[in-house]
């Protein structure tokens, strides 16, 4: 291997290597703008009860009511895209809902070929992360793993399994860092080794023809940001205590569990390792009893998702849960608005897509008509964000192909496009 090779092979090497890999962020700033860096995808299961979920008003004049359940997003507001009548078309039913719903009930002749929407994107955007994709669990597989418990699909019937365990996740993760300087001296002395090789590439630059200048100025500028992301203020990438034990299927740590779970992501994230998380809170008919709420003792998420007009103290107590849900999918956009992006600046938030999703429309009837989504994140523009966004029977196949778009994707449909193609309108500015 001659001198030339070896520079251009170091190079391409470095922008590979665990927690400074942010390549992925240079493809889109390549595409000047409006395309979100990252993909959080959030789920809650058992649907809603939409007379306590919808915002009064439309557009971008719409409000939440006091006690309703999204009332708790009150300050995120100016954040988001509450998206009403979107369905899933054919669909009915816990475990039929949770299949399709970020499939959009493809197959291998369709856009996705049966992935779930986070797989392919992670398959498609060539980012340079550690990992294509992180999905992360809370109590997902009380049942064990089956179409009920999965949402994730890498071909048609080929579960994506979450990983319920915090610590198991922070080890896969984060063990390898030192344990006397964590990521920050990891960062360090792959600094030292970039700022060599900046002048080496930059020397050699001088004396190669023009075709190999080119590869070189690409070079170069991938390692100028990663070295830019090293130094940005905010951008230091410590490793996270890690998680202390505790009973994974245990009722009372269920918010314990969550949080963790979403420590552990945003931190990930940080970190380049990777562009895509799912964090998927339990499986559908979910038997959790969510007593923090509160809710009277032995009543899961699953019955009371169930109660009608004639049980108004049942129905109130799943309000109460909703309630809960909305604020840590609140907590997911606080931890992101308060994490520093070590590529752009700004906050993770900024840069972001996020997507809180669910299996059901109304939970009652087990009917997927008007399947309750709220899209956040600045995702660089994408969104346009601050509204109420009620559509007339969208087939929800639309929407994730404008979660595609929202992450530089140019494909015109995804999953079974017999419904419609197209992405969702009104979703990107």
């Amino acid at each position: 291997m001659n001198r030339r090779q070896f520079l251009v092979g170091a190079g391409t090497s470095l922008l590979c290597a665990p927690f400074v890999t942010l390549l992925g962020g240079k493809r889109a700033l390549a595409d000047g703008g409006k395309v979100a860096d990252r993909l959080i995808v959030f789920f809650t299961p058992n649907g809603t009860a939409h007379d306590f979920w919808r915002p009064t008003g439309g557009g971008a004049q719409f409000s939440f009511l006091p006690g309703s359940i999204l009332e708790p997003l009150a300050p995120h507001a100016a954040d988001l895209v509450v998206c009403d009548g979107v369905d899933f078309v054919g669909i009915q039913t816990h475990p039929l809902g949770m299949a399709a719903m970020l499939t959009g009930g493809g197959t291998v002749n369709s856009v996705g070929a049966g992935m779930s929407v986070d797989q392919y994107i992670a398959s498609e955007v060539k980012r340079n992360n550690r990992f294509p994709s992180l999905e992360l669990g809370v109590q997902t597989s009380i049942m064990g793993g089956n179409s009920s418990t999965r949402m994730c699909y890498a071909a048609p019937g080929v579960f994506v399994t979450p990983e319920d365990d915090p610590r198991s996740a922070w080890k896969r993760l984060f063990a390898d860092a030192a344990p006397d300087g964590g990521l920050d001296r990891v960062a360090a002395r792959r600094k030292s080794v970039l700022d060599h090789l900046t002048g080496e590439l930059a020397d050699l630059r001088r004396r190669v023809g023009a075709e190999d200048r080119v590869r070189l100025d690409q070079h170069l500028e991938a390692v100028r940001q990663v070295e830019q992301s090293l130094t940005a203020p905010g951008a230091s990438c410590m490793a996270p205590p890690m998680p202390n034990p505790l009973d994974l299927y245990a009722n009372e740590n269920f918010p314990a569990l969550g949080r963790m779970q979403t420590d552990i992501a945003v931190t990930a994230l940080a970190c380049g390792m990777t562009s895509v998380v799912s964090l998927q809170y339990a499986q559908t008919a979910a038997q959790q009893v969510l007593d923090w709420a509160p809710v009277n003792a032995n009543q899961t998420h699953h019955i009371l998702s169930h109660m009608g007009p004639g049980t108004p103290l049942g129905v109130e107590q799943f309000v109460r849960c909703e309630r809960w849900f909305s604020g840590e999918f609140g907590y997911l956009l606080d931890r992101l608005k308060a994490t520093p992006d070590p590529l752009r600046g700004g906050s993770l938030f900024d840069s972001s897509l996020v997507v809180w999703c669910k299996e059901l429309g109304d939970g009652r009837l087990h009917t997927c008509f008007s399947v309750p989504f709220v899209l956040s994140g600045g995702a660089n523009g994408f969104l346009k964000r601050g509204q109420y966004l009620v559509s007339k029977d969208a087939p929800h196949q639309q929407l994730l192909t404008s979660l595609c778009h929202g992450m530089g994707l140019k494909n015109d449909r995804f999953g079974d496009d017999q419904f419609g193609t197209g992405p969702l309108p009104g979703v990107a500015a």
